[in-house]
């Protein structure tokens, strides 16, 4: 098991690498879902005003009042767009995330065949060990029943 030490190790750095690029996508992803709120809560929050600015149509309003009110939803929209942004630059961090948590992947993977690969090395070597000794201990187990005198053999003396 000495031989198989290092590569191991390896396998546990990379298995804690691979899940904490997990934990971080899965972090990326709750961000992603969360601006997806937000923007749906702004533009939620335009349609009322738009609902209810067509509403108060019928009422007269003032040309001041009528000014705030574009500047406002100039404002609401500009917020949107910001958000809109955000989600897009969220996006990015979470493909960005991905590609990391599947190159993580990789890795473990091969230094897993790695450990295979080893592993079926050292079963052929020790196998191979195991073979020489039992050939060792058959051929001297026939050495010695050849020196045996057999029994019912006449001796001369």
């Amino acid at each position: 098991m000495a031989q198989l030490r290092s590569v191991l190790l390896a396998i546990e750095h990379a298995t804690i690498h691979r899940d904490e690029l997990a934990q971080a996508a899965v972090g990326v992803e709750r961000n992603l879902q969360f601006a997806h709120q937000q923007l749906a809560q702004l533009e939620g929050y335009a349609a009322d005003t738009d609902a209810r600015w067509i509403g108060s149509a019928a009422r007269e309003i003032s040309a001041q009042i009528i000014c705030h009110q574009y500047q406002f939803m100039d404002r609401l929209q500009q917020a949107i767009v910001l958000q809109t942004g955000v989600i897009a630059g969220v996006v990015q961090q979470l493909d960005l995330a991905k590609v990391n948590l599947l190159q993580a992947e990789f890795r473990l993977s091969g230094l897993n065949q790695i450990l295979k690969t080893r592993k079926a090395a050292l079963m052929r070597v020790q196998q191979l060990r195991e073979q020489r000794q039992m050939d060792e201990f058959a051929a001297m187990q026939h050495a010695r029943n050849r020196a045996m005198p057999m029994s019912g053999e006449k001796h001369d003396y």
